[in-house]
């Protein structure tokens, strides 16, 4: 069946709504003026007995601000290897501290509560964002060996 000059001029208009909705709501931009990463589309080439259709819309780019930083630690015969230090992050960097010893024992990040199991033969791995700024211990519980201080800013 084919359609009516009616229902033709009918269909642009629905396209011409389904065109300004879309950009509308990709236009606004951000807080900045700058245009929005998503984009909407409308498809010229649609067959006039057809429904006009809006793509999806989607992320041009994406980003994220969360960076890894990996901070190694060794013990061996009750000292830290090279020394405790000073480790410097980033407010918001996700970290992750690998400790391996060679006795059993327990790692904890003060100020985060973070507590992980280290053996010989068996790393202690603990990762979480650095999301509380200050400068926190981290040591061998059961010794009190300070295994680094971890500063967040």
């Amino acid at each position: 069946m084919r359609p009516t000059a009616r229902s033709r001029a009918a269909l642009r208009a629905g396209t011409v709504a389904v065109t300004m909705a879309a950009a509308l709501l990709t236009g606004c931009g951000d807080d900045d003026g700058a245009a929005s990463d998503t984009a909407a589309t409308v498809d010229p080439t649609v067959d006039p007995t057809v429904e006009p259709t809006v793509a999806s819309t989607t992320p041009l780019a994406t980003t994220t601000s969360v960076a890894a930083h990996r901070i190694e630690v060794e013990v061996a015969g009750g000292r830290v290897v090279g020394g405790s230090r000073r480790e410097a992050v980033p407010l918001g960097e996700e970290v992750t501290i690998v400790v391996r010893a060679d006795v059993a024992e327990e790692v904890h990040v003060h100020g985060y509560d973070l507590l992980a199991e280290v053996a010989p033969g068996v790393p202690a791995e603990l990762t979480f964002v650095a999301d509380i700024p200050g400068v926190f211990e981290v040591e061998l519980e059961a010794s009190h060996t300070e295994l680094l201080r971890l500063e967040v800013a």
